[in-house]
């Protein structure tokens, strides 16, 4: 049967104690202060290799998102108030946390930037870079549009591309609530962007358009 020797007493003690039964002094070992200290500079390490990577990451974004802003224009003074007037309107509307989106964090500009040349756009009123919240406007969304109610319309549109979500969900987003913004087919039957929306969303969510007793028409009318 194995024994421990105490140290300190001399005591012979069983190999299952783990103190001595004399004086009670601990059989198992210290760590050595030397092994501690030599753990500090590797956690050390650690942290400033996370510390230099994370700042790396942040640099490079912020340098992405400048390249974005650099390489385009931004509104003009009329343009702004046009686009407050529409966000003050989705704000009255109900939709408010949109409306910050389109009001406060997004930056505008009116030219496409390099990253939008290079992936193109097609035939677009607006583009988004998210996450960087940058909203393009091109002429025609200024130009196209009947009102400042249809133009609050298309930045609902562009709120929730602004969000993360993708162009299916930001067209079902803005056909569910066309009623609440008051941008209905009573109204703008003959709008140029109502016809090319209407179209758009029926081509990529049929299902939209299949309620009704003839089981062809809107569902959110």
């Amino acid at each position: 049967m194995d024994k421990n020797k105490c140290p300190q007493c001399g005591l012979i003690n069983l190999g299952t104690d783990s103190s001595c039964r004399r004086c009670g002094s601990s059989f198992v070992e210290e760590p050595h202060q030397d092994d501690r200290d030599e753990s500090s500079p590797r956690k050390r390490g650690v942290v400033r290799r996370l510390i230099w990577i994370v700042g790396v990451t942040l640099l490079l974004l912020f340098g992405f998102y400048f390249s974005l802003l650099l390489t385009s224009n931004d509104l003009g003074f009329q343009q702004r108030e046009v686009v407050g007037r529409a966000v003050t309107i989705l704000e009255q509307r109900g939709f408010s946390k949109e409306a910050f989106i389109v009001g406060h964090l997004a930056t505008y500009r009116s030219s496409d930037n390099w990253w939008n040349t290079y992936v193109g756009h097609g035939d677009a009123y607006a583009a988004t870079n998210f996450p960087f919240e940058v909203l393009t406007l091109y002429p025609e969304f200024f130009q196209v549009s009947v009102d400042d109610n249809e133009r609050a319309a298309m930045l609902l549109h562009e709120a929730y591309h602004l969000l993360g979500s993708g162009e299916d969900a930001a067209l079902e987003g803005v056909w569910r609530n066309k009623n609440a913004l008051g941008w209905t087919r009573a109204t703008y039957a003959q709008s140029k962007v109502w016809n090319n929306t209407r179209e758009l969303t029926m081509n990529r969510l049929p299902g939209l358009f299949q309620c009704g007793n003839d089981g062809k028409s809107d569902c959110f009318e």
